[in-house]
């Protein structure tokens, strides 16, 4: 039987989306949420360890991480086709700064992550969906079925 498993991750990350006509032109931060719902088989078999699992969550947990998770957390994004010269103290000053090759928006973003979790999923796993809250009340969803 085929089913879903779901995972929230919590992460600390900062951007500034460069020529923007608002707020967010200006480096600021977000605790964004990252949930992921993969699909796939149940294990069937009474002598394995992970019977009745698609896949064990402390598995699902180390994937996201390392595609995800220990790059963005605690990382600045900044847009890195456009001239930042002003920004060379910015880029000097901090250890974590992630120069994207798109506007590190919402959308982008998640657009970003899912790529990066769907070249690590193992064999037989299939990412169904993600979703990347920015905000209590704003975020971008990713499905499967329409793409």
């Amino acid at each position: 039987m085929n089913l879903r498993v779901t995972k929230i991750f919590e992460l600390e990350t900062a951007h500034a989306l460069w020529g923007y006509d608002g707020k967010c032109a200006n480096i600021h931060g977000h605790s964004y949420k990252l949930t992921v719902s993969i699909a796939g088989e149940v294990l069937n078999d009474n002598s394995a360890v992970k019977n009745g699992m698609i896949i064990d969550f402390s598995d699902l947990k180390k994937i996201v991480k390392s595609a995800v998770v220990e790059d963005f957390d605690h990382a600045l994004l900044v847009n890195g086709n456009t001239p930042h010269a002003k920004y060379k103290d910015v880029e000097n000053g901090f250890s974590k700064i992630i120069l994207c090759d798109y506007q590190p928006t919402c959308e982008n973003m998640l657009i970003d992550m899912v790529k990066r979790l769907v070249a690590k999923m193992p064999e037989g796993i299939i990412l169904k969906y993600a979703k990347l809250q920015e905000t209590q009340s704003s975020f971008a969803e990713w499905f499967l079925e329409d793409n």
